[in-house]
């Protein structure tokens, strides 16, 4: 039985321009606002009452709660509850490595990564609108990694649903795009001959060509879609009931697109006390130089090991700048540090000799985030975010480690199937007529 809510009515703003104002259920299906800015809660809730009562709430509890508070204008409470129930169905473990640093696991869904809670959640509130109508609804995804096979899982068979995936090519793992490239059905891959910053502007573009839009209904399921944002924030206040500690709390997010990060940061204003956010990224550094500089100059995407991390022009940036106004108050409350490859196999080396742990590369990226916080802030209780399975990334991980990783069944079963993709160049009137051809 989920909690009983009294719920105020709530917009979402484009972050380009405040007046712009729409339902959630706009928002959702739209994914972007027709200037081009990403979406927000016109005002956040507050949820510092659900921190004093949280240890005795289960992880769907809390779910409901927060997912209703910014839901209920478009959905029946028993609608909310419905895809709650469907959706966060499997749990977050908070396992201690060592000392005060502890791992919050997310990859315990159906495509072993964080992306299965945003994207299950996600194709659950869409499904909830294309049923009542007769439009067939054709979501965008562009991908680095994870994004799409989660998506794809998600949306697998909705009817009246169309998921397109933009993945580059020979930049994700050789399992990462099993699990982009055999659904099939309503499940369509593009391979870009390109880097995910190509492919997330090929998905831009498309949404603000007002041509395309006259005969294609569009939407999208990336992060820059917030019904993807707010099932994030969930596992935030989860990791919380789970960690028991009086201390000031410290989480690492291994950061690319910088959505998982935003959600972390949404829970904090909800009223989470995490203290400080340490943004965790790869060799793709655009934020920390950021941080570092005062200067905000993105550049083009490095491959990396990491590689849902290979983001060179984070979009939820507009989103943290959002809340934050200045980078000042950001600083306060948020620092990002950037790792190389060298630095990230040396530690899934020292975490499995040491502790018989297994980090995938992006899991690494965010527990050395960690390390190097509080290493000169001990008085903190840290956590960072296990985001994949090590299976995934078993071509990267086991000539590191010289040892063989064991591959969970789902897994077997994705890698023995046909590939189906087709092979695009990175241009964007070849993407639009691939687009009209197949979905006007």
């Amino acid at each position: 039985m989920f909690p009983q809510l009294i719920i105020v009515a709530l917009k979402f703003y484009s972050t380009n321009n405040k007046e712009i104002k729409v339902s959630f259920r706009e928002a959702l299906m739209t994914g972007m606002p027709v200037d081009n800015g990403l979406y927000m809660p016109e005002h956040i809730p507050d949820h510092s009452r659900l921190i004093e009562g949280i240890t005795c709430l289960s992880f769907q509890d809390i779910s409901y709660v927060i997912a209703a508070s910014l839901l209920s204008d478009d959905f029946k409470n028993t609608q909310i509850e419905d895809i709650v129930s469907d959706s966060i169905s499997f749990d977050t473990p908070l396992v201690n490595i060592y000392d005060n640093m502890n791992i919050l696991e997310l990859f315990h869904g159906p495509t072993l990564a964080f992306k299965d809670f945003g994207a299950r959640f996600m194709a659950r509130t869409m499904e909830k609108v294309v049923v009542e109508g007769d439009d067939q609804i054709n979501i965008l995804v562009a991908t680095s990694g994870d994004t799409g096979s989660a998506v794809s899982n998600g949306f697998y068979n909705v009817e009246g649903v169309n998921v397109i995936i933009l993945y580059p090519s020979k930049k994700v793992s050789y399992i990462q795009e099993k699990q982009l490239t055999t659904l099939g059905q309503n499940i369509y891959s593009l391979e870009i001959d390109g880097t995910f910053d190509d492919c997330q502007e090929l998905v831009k573009k498309a949404f603000v060509d007002s041509k395309l839009k006259k005969y294609i209904n569009l939407s999208s399921a990336n992060s820059i879609n917030i019904a993807r944002l707010i099932p994030q924030s969930f596992y935030y206040f989860n990791a919380f009931a789970k960690l028991n500690s009086n201390k000031k709390i410290a989480v690492s997010v291994p950061s690319g697109n910088f959505g998982n990060i935003t959600a972390g940061i949404l829970a904090k204003k909800m009223g989470l006390p995490i203290k400080q956010f340490i943004a965790s990224t790869n060799a793709n550094k655009t934020v920390p130089e950021y941080m570092r500089t005062n200067k905000y100059i993105h550049s083009q995407s490095i491959q990396t090991i990491s590689n849902a991390m290979d983001v060179g022009n984070p979009s939820n940036m507009k989103r943290i700048m959002d809340i934050y106004n200045n980078i000042e108050s950001l600083k306060k409350d948020f620092s990002a540090i950037s790792f190389n490859d060298i630095y990230t196999e040396n530690c899934i080396k020292d975490i499995f000799s040491n502790y018989n742990y297994i980090l995938d590369p992006h899991s690494a990226v965010g527990f050395l985030g960690l390390r190097n916080f509080l290493d000169s802030n001990c008085d903190y209780e840290g956590i960072f975010l296990g985001t994949a399975h090590p299976a995934k990334f078993s071509d990267i991980i086991e000539p590191i480690l010289n040892k063989k990783i064991d591959i969970p069944e789902s897994l077997e079963n994705v890698i023995k199937k046909e590939k189906k993709s087709i092979f695009l160049n990175n241009n964007y009137s070849d993407f639009y007529d691939y687009l009209i051809s197949n979905f006007k």
